[in-house]
């Protein structure tokens, strides 16, 4: 589901050609920095999971650690954070995942779910979903139920809802971008 109701679109920052040529960034540094647009976000993004018995806020690096830590408070869960590999101090699960120029690994301590626990995984953007379709793997691995996916853009064109609805995960966003 996209919310609508907040004109998330006009506070997002787009920086052309970044990191690439052709690249349209979308930037929610200038939504973190604005109290009213950060609250409502984090407020619509956890509505739907307010009694549900959501355990765990899974967040991606790095934003999805921003997003993730506000909506673990707000649903009294505990935060996971799911790094790139080499990051975190303890033993951890990895799963290798394509990008568009290469293949990185990201990675999640080995205890920080338990079988059947309710995570919502969460991140700024999703657009081939090739970070996300890693994370859900990774929190499968470790038996997790996964409620949904939250995310504060998507970018519909380029597929990434579609692979994690085909892998049976909810995914919920705020607001669409026309391209990439």
């Amino acid at each position: 589901m996209t919310e609508t109701a907040f004109d998330f679109a006009s506070i997002i920052r787009t920086i052309a050609d970044y990191p690439l040529p052709g690249i349209q960034f979308r930037d929610i540094t200038t939504l973190l920095a604005d109290p009213n647009a950060f609250r409502t976000a984090v407020d619509l993004l956890v509505q739907p999971y307010k009694g549900e018995m959501v355990e765990k806020i899974a967040g991606i690096e790095a934003r999805g650690f921003i997003l993730g830590g506000a909506m673990a408070h707000q649903l009294a869960a505990g935060f996971v954070p799911i790094r790139k590999r080499g990051k975190l101090p303890h033993e951890t699960v990895r799963v290798a995942y394509s990008l568009e120029y290469g293949i990185d690994e990201m990675e999640m301590h080995k205890d920080a779910v338990r079988p059947g626990e309710r995570v919502v995984l969460t991140d700024d953007l999703i657009a081939t979903g090739g970070t996300a379709e890693a994370a859900v793997k990774l929190l499968r691995e470790l038996g997790a139920d996964i409620v949904a996916a939250c995310f504060v853009i998507d970018l519909p064109e380029l597929g990434g809802r579609k692979r994690l609805e085909a892998m049976g995960v909810t995914v919920r966003t705020l607001v669409e971008f026309a391209g990439h």
